[in-house]
């Protein structure tokens, strides 16, 4: 694309134009400043719920995917990347699945997450190539992120993603962008231009933060790594997680703590199997048939062995 060419493009984006509303902003004190920047910042959820009809059906294909043994990836260039890399990073530790399940990409690799590597954004190819170096597959989903939705490294990645027979979504803070193209699933919340024009790390980026949180959370609860709003798949690798486990059988059995304690530790710090037994009386081994038969759904395995008369 020429000179002329992107600059004919930037001018068309909402992220790219001024805004009204901040063009002083040179002139605030701090706090003004600070106020103007969360004032702006309102307008972020709002765009959001004009797009939960298209992120919850993008949630019903991820979990989907996951149900049949795929992964989640995303692939962006610049902040959307290192979202994307975020988001994936958490999720082993909170829902206690592997690393290879949800994986973040980034236009130039490891080093542009700490560095600022910009200029390799521009290659179509190397969105195609670091999703075949994972050996994507028609079984995964692919989520391009991309404020402005017309990044080429996402663009290629998408459009391969597509070639293979992957499910692709799309993330964009601009309507009718390229990526939407590429998209079985266009997200695209239009939250305005940006308090500093075209920085769009404030209320692009928080908009996509949102959006993935929603993504990942939303998928991991309907395939059962939640009982009730208790996360209780996490991996309790060190102090502090293996209190938050004692404290969520004890919110979720209401027994005290030395029970949930004992039983945890006999489980292994297992934190559904430990529920399971507490609320059930199960046995041990019944309640990892159980837990296995109802496909890692807590809720599903207590109303199964409550119904059975437990062990």
């Amino acid at each position: 694309m020429s000179s002329d060419e992107l600059l004919e493009t930037l001018s068309k984006l909402v992220s790219e134009e001024r805004n009204p509303d901040t063009m002083n902003l040179d002139s605030l004190s701090a706090l003004e400043l600070v106020t103007t920047m969360n004032k702006q910042d309102k307008q972020v959820p709002e765009a959001i719920e004009q797009e939960l009809p298209r992120i919850a059906q993008a949630v019903d294909m991820i979990s989907a995917a996951f149900r049949n043994g795929g992964r989640l990836f995303y692939i962006g260039a610049g902040t959307s990347g290192r979202l994307g890399i975020l988001d994936a990073s958490e999720c082993p530790p909170t829902f206690s699945v592997d690393e290879s399940m949800v994986i973040g990409l980034i236009a130039g690799g490891p080093d542009a997450i700490t560095r600022s590597q910009e200029e390799v954004e521009d290659s179509l190819e190397q969105g195609q190539q670091d999703l075949i170096t994972q050996q994507l597959s028609n079984k995964d989903i692919v989520v391009g992120i991309a404020a402005s939705g017309r990044t080429p490294y996402v663009i290629g990645g998408l459009k391969y993603a597509q070639f293979i027979g992957a499910q692709t979504v799309s993330i964009s803070c601009n309507p009718d962008s390229a990526i939407e193209r590429y998209a079985d699933i266009a997200i695209s919340p239009v939250v305005g231009p940006e308090v500093l024009s075209g920085s769009t790390r404030l209320k692009s980026g928080t908009a996509q933060k949102m959006i993935l949180n929603m993504l990942t959370t939303g998928s991991m609860v309907r395939i059962g790594k939640s009982y009730q709003n208790l996360m209780v798949d996490l991996n309790a690798s060190n102090e502090k997680l293996r209190a938050r486990a004692i404290r969520i059988v004890m919110q979720a059995t209401q027994c005290d703590e030395q029970k949930a304690s004992d039983v945890l530790h006999r489980t292994r710090f297992d934190v559904k199997i430990a529920i399971l037994i507490i609320l059930t009386s199960a046995s041990d081994q019944l309640a990892l048939q159980s837990l296995s038969d109802a496909s890692g759904h807590l809720r599903i395995a207590i109303e199964k062995l409550t119904d059975s008369g437990g062990g």
